[in-house]
């Protein structure tokens, strides 16, 4: 029965049992529901669930014909993007009972797709951009959410619900949101696949912002398949979002995608070598693991080039990301919702300070110092800071790649922040285990803006070259024996 393994079944084996007739869309959702109510209470990946998840599965087994390769299947969202009849909190008790007008646009394109918005997942508290120091996966609203793959380590984030969820098996889609390693880093933790796309492929609007400058939505799957299938619904122009103005070819492109095994046949790739000091040698074991992940590779037919990129520092980053978080923000807060508070960043700094107790017990040293910022004095820092981070990552990673490399090649998700600032599209795809503690480890690739359906073909001829992912029970049976799964 294909519901029996719903921590490793991919869309496209819900796809073809569905159009089959073997399995209906209510079947599918009530087993990922049953599945929730079993495993959720000791993980926190769900926020809050969908009322009708189960009415939205009975109009998807109505239909005579799909509306897509996901009509029928569950989606979690990150409970900083808005779903209709849900509260958007981000995390923050400030925001518990904050009402959205209506869907994001991500969301209505869902929706329009026919996948089931089965709920919201949790999050590191505002996308991890509350304070310092605080664990990820931690806010105020939710408490923690745990890596499944080992309860000691973090689920890393700020969209660690949705890592957890997915790789749990709460729902085969999930949605994450990153401004710098939020989809990549729970992925890379989770065993998980995580993209997160050239800046402007996806709509923001209905988001709670960081930074406009840096800010996505993604998938977070457990398949580079299941990645391709969801972004080809999330991806495309957003009249409200003008960063989005040129996203129609991308978007064609992952729709008419077309993945093959063979596909790094040929392909040269920069593998990325940090400069690293003596005081910052990386875990043998995960090295190990990267290594193999380059004898694949090469393998497969890739050809290799030993690349080196600068250290980046996070000044500039963290000065953008302060000037752009409380306009951001605020506009949010005055369009998305029903009217009531709170209504700007300043609010709910307030409401935290009044209640300390329960919602600041690791600080806001973000919000704070955003809030300090004077957008006009500030204003030349600024947009310096933008300038010399937009083009210190972009001519790296340009002069890495070279005039024949594809894409650059990271262990783990070390090249996230590369990615983020530069607005290129990353992936993270599973990579194996270390041998001391099977934690998980994953491998990014990062290519040029608007070649997501590249990345997620050279991605998936890995992926098929290395098929390594393992559910969390079998990698860490200990925590799950006793919910008796």
């Amino acid at each position: 029965m294909i519901l029996s393994d719903l921590g490793s079944v991919t869309v496209s084996a819900l796809r073809a049992a569905l159009d089959a007739g073997t399995v209906t869309s209510r079947a599918i959702v009530a087993a990922h529901l049953e599945r929730i109510a079993r495993l959720d209470a000791t993980f926190g990946a769900i926020r809050c669930l969908a009322a009708d998840a189960l009415d939205q599965a009975d109009e998807s087994d109505r239909r005579r014909n799909s509306r897509s390769p996901i009509d029928g299947i569950p989606v979690l969202i990150k409970d900083n993007i808005d779903v209709a009849g849900l509260p958007t909190t981000a995390g923050a008790l400030a925001l518990e009972h904050w009402m959205p007008a209506g869907d994001a646009p991500i969301v209505a394109a869902l929706r329009a797709a026919g996948a089931v918005i089965l709920g919201k997942t949790n999050l590191s508290e505002l996308a991890n951009f509350l304070t310092e120091d605080m664990p990820s996966g931690y806010s105020s609203l939710a408490g923690q959410v745990l890596n499944p793959y080992d309860t000691s380590i973090t689920p890393s984030g700020s969209s660690s619900g949705s890592g957890t969820a997915a790789a749990l098996g709460l729902a085969p889609l999930t949605v994450g949101t990153e401004t710098d390693g939020s989809i990549t880093s729970p992925a890379a933790r989770q065993s998980l696949v995580g993209l997160k796309p050239t800046l402007g492929l996806v709509s923001r609007t209905g988001i709670v912002p960081i930074a406009p400058s840096q800010d996505t939505a993604g998938p977070m799957t457990r398949t580079v398949a299941d990645a391709a299938a969801l972004l080809a619904v999330l991806a495309g122009p957003d009249p409200t979002d003008p960063a989005t103005a040129g996203a129609a070819e991308a978007a064609h492109q992952l729709r008419s995608l077309s993945l093959e095994p063979g596909a790094l046949a040929g392909v040269r790739l920069a593998v990325v070598r940090a400069e690293r000091s003596e005081d910052d040698k990386p875990d043998p074991h995960q090295v190990a693991v990267h290594d193999q992940v380059l004898a694949v590779l090469a393998a497969a037919g890739a050809v290799l080039t030993d690349v080196t990129l600068p250290t980046l520092e996070d000044a500039d980053e963290l000065t953008v990301l302060h000037y752009e978080f409380a306009p951001g923000v605020d506009r949010y807060l005055a369009t998305r919702g029903n009217g009531g508070p709170p209504r700007s960043l300043a609010d709910i700094q307030a409401w935290n300070r009044e209640h300390a107790d329960v919602a600041l017990k690791f600080g806001q040293v973000h919000v704070d110092t955003a809030l300090a910022v004077d957008h006009e004095a500030d204003r030349d820092a600024y947009r310096q800071a933008r300038e010399r981070d937009l083009s210190t990552t972009t001519s790296a990673m340009e002069e890495a790649l070279g005039a024949g490399c594809e894409a650059l090649v990271f262990p783990g998700n070390e090249g996230c922040s590369w990615a983020a600032r530069a607005g290129w599209p990353s992936i993270v795809v599973p990579a194996g285990y270390t041998a001391n503690n099977r934690r998980p480890v994953g491998v990014m690739f990062v290519t040029r803006p608007w070649t997501d359906a590249r990345l997620l073909a050279l991605a998936y001829a890995f992926e098929q070259a290395h098929p390594v992912r393992r559910p969390p029970e079998s990698v860490n049976p200990a925590v799950f024996r006793r919910l008796a799964l």
